[in-house]
């Protein structure tokens, strides 16, 4: 069975901005999660990107320049040793109803369907809600990273904790690490 970790990546991996990350210049990695990613691979997990990307509905970026991003990724971890196994993105805008934006499952779905791991021993990674519902919906175990959109997605779980509910019962909570690369110290640590 395969051990497999699913990332987002705007606020997780990389800067966020609320104008789009719209180039590989502009794509800057997040202190620390390169390396994180590096080690998660190199203890022999998967490790997967799901990433709503908007912007090219919007016309912010071409595929061109969306593969470029990936390129600068994927480059920046072999460089540490370690690899990406698979980036899966939903092109769509909010409006386009379709089945692969996050907070629906559509992307997981995919990715559970070329990896052979179970959902409920995946782990789901974010900054945001629609994140964390797509986790949890999938049946992952699911960590909210405090980068990105993840403070103000902590305050809006206090204030509305039935964000999640029942989507949890007989799991644990959501696991809440300051950033990705703290989250792995205590995955790989046996600590999660």
């Amino acid at each position: 069975m395969t051990k497999l970790v699913i990332l987002d990546r705007d606020g997780v991996i990389n800067e966020d901005s609320d104008q789009y990350i719209r180039s590989a210049e502009q794509w800057l990695p997040i202190p620390g999660s390169i390396e994180a990613i590096a080690r998660l691979s190199s203890a022999g997990y998967n490790v997967v990107v799901a990433t709503n990307q908007s912007g090219l509905a919007r016309g912010y970026f071409t595929p061109e320049a969306l593969d470029a991003m990936h390129d600068k990724l994927t480059s920046l971890v072999k460089a540490r040793g370690g690899h990406v196994d698979g980036i899966y993105y939903c092109p769509h805008g909010p409006d386009d109803h379709c089945q692969c934006r996050k907070p629906a499952t559509g992307l997981i779905d995919r990715i559970f369907a070329d990896y052979d791991a179970r959902p409920a021993e995946t782990w789901m990674v974010g900054d945001s809600l629609r994140d964390l519902q797509a986790g949890v919906t999938s049946g992952c175990q699911v960590a909210l990273v405090l980068t990105g959109k993840g403070v103000k997605t902590r305050a809006k779980l206090i204030e509305h904790p039935e964000a999640l509910s029942g989507s949890l019962s007989g799991r644990r909570d959501v696991a809440v690490h300051d950033n990705l690369n703290s989250f792995v110290k205590e995955l790989l640590s046996e600590g999660l």
